[in-house]
């Protein structure tokens, strides 16, 4: 729940200027904790000196304070790029991910006066000027309107749309100034797909779009509900729709184990559906975008801003890459990263084999007779030690394919969800399923 308003800085010249104070504020707090640990009698490197709490707790409220791309780029290295920084960076940026401040009442009134249009307010019976909650890209309010409908308000902070492909240049550069990333660490395709996804998601017709194509998609799945888009309030910048009732998904981790194992099962159903039939994917894994209702039993979608739609060659590519791993064929798998674009047709063995390991790794629940116990398995530990282990042990960091990192952060945040419900689910059986429905 967002706790702190704070203005939005909605200019070029003002962003720069708080990522400017920042770099400033590192460096002190660099000769602050060196002046500490001299006086100790320690000589410790420049890049000690960097990564102090102090200074992870500096970045992550100015990205707070700057919110979109700024944010969005601090989340996507808490999230993707997490072994490439301390634990003590990585920790903090992920709260990035929960804390949040809001626009002031002032700036609110302005953005929905623009939207909207003098006298707004007679639409609505109830509007509530606190949000229910803040993310990087704009802040939802709850609201009801005259006829009795009960409203989700998404309204974009100001300036953010016009600042993504500033900030996020800007994030880059100070990141390799301080620097926060390894030598040789090249991250160019990963934040020019960062842009492009931040675009779209900056469209707010784009995710109402979104919404009714999924609408379409899961028409005859009565055990799923996503919002209903109020066209005559929505806008670019503001999304309207209906609220998706339940209780925050996370509530079911003390349910019975039958129940949290059916949830799990559908949203593992739900995301083999997207990577391998509709080529359509909600490739946001937070927590928060999925709700569950006790009365209808019903799982509630939320957040359809992140959603990529996937041409039929990379979904056949993703298809070839999943039955080669979930077949342990080894060979198979060096083919098929080849030609996703994981490999190079000239990497070296070591690296060749390394990234087959990995997504031996990642198909592991896939080649599991029955079901897999979430709860119990260390899953998620072991494919983070095996893409540090490729990063650094093979000599270089590539990243993976751009597009595809978003598929990434799906199934992590699908694994993990499973896993902090401690749930268990015959993972085999939607594989096999989804695998031969696609080479039918």
């Amino acid at each position: 729940m967002p706790t702190r308003p704070a203005v939005i800085p909605t200019n070029r010249a003002s962003r720069l200027m708080h990522l400017g104070s920042l770099a400033v504020g590192i460096a002190g707090g660099m000769l602050a904790e060196g002046a500490r640990r001299a006086a100790r009698g320690e000589l410790p490197a420049a890049r000690d000196l960097l990564l102090t709490p102090d200074n992870a707790a500096r970045l992550a409220e100015k990205l707070a304070r700057l919110r979109g791309a700024a944010m969005k780029v601090g989340q996507l290295l808490s999230m993707e790029a997490g072994e490439l920084l301390p634990p003590d960076f990585t920790d903090i940026l992920a709260r990035l991910r929960e804390d949040a401040h809001f626009m002031p009442l002032g700036q609110l009134a302005e953005v929905l006066e623009s939207q909207w249009g003098e006298g707004w307010e007679a639409r609505f019976s109830r509007f509530s000027f606190t949000p229910m909650a803040a993310a990087s890209i704009g802040q939802v309010h709850e609201a009801w309107l005259n006829d009795g409908r009960h409203l989700a308000i998404k309204v974009q902070y100001p300036g953010v749309r016009r600042s993504i492909d500033s900030d996020v240049d800007n994030v880059a550069a100070l990141l390799r100034l301080l620097p926060l990333l390894p030598s040789g660490v090249r991250l160019d395709e990963l934040l020019a797909e960062a842009k492009r996804q931040l675009h779209l998601e900056a469209d707010y017709s784009h995710e109402a779009e979104s919404i009714r194509r999924f609408q379409g998609l899961l028409a005859r799945e009565p055990d799923l509900v996503l919002p209903e888009v109020v066209a005559e309030l929505s806008t670019r910048e503001i999304l309207a729709m209906t609220i998706v009732p339940g209780v925050p998904i996370e509530r079911l981790t003390e349910a019975e184990q039958t129940l949290r194992d059916r949830v799990a099962d559908r949203l593992i159903d739900l995301l083999l559906r997207e990577f391998l039939e509709f080529g359509v994917v909600q490739t946001d894994p937070n927590f928060a975008n999925y709700r569950f209702d006790p009365d209808t039993q019903r799982i509630g979608l939320l957040d359809f801003g992140a959603t990529r739609v996937y041409p039929p060659q990379r979904m056949q590519q993703v298809h070839d890459l999943m039955a080669a791993a979930t077949a342990g064929d080894r060979a198979a798998i060096e083919r098929a990263a080849i030609a996703a674009g994981y490999l190079a047709g000239d990497d070296p063995l070591p690296r060749r084999r390394a990234v087959a390991e990995l997504f031996l790794l990642v198909a592991e629940p896939g080649r599991h007779a029955g079901a897999y116990d979430f709860g119990r398995s260390d899953l998620t530990l072991r494919l983070r030690d095996s893409s540090y282990a490729l990063g650094f042990d093979q000599g270089h960091w590539r990243p993976p394919p751009p597009d595809l990192i978003f598929l990434h952060r799906k199934l992590a945040g699908c694994f993990l969800l499973c896993a902090r419900l401690r749930a268990r689910v015959d993972v085999s059986r939607h594989l096999r399923r989804h695998l031969e429905h696609r080479t039918t």
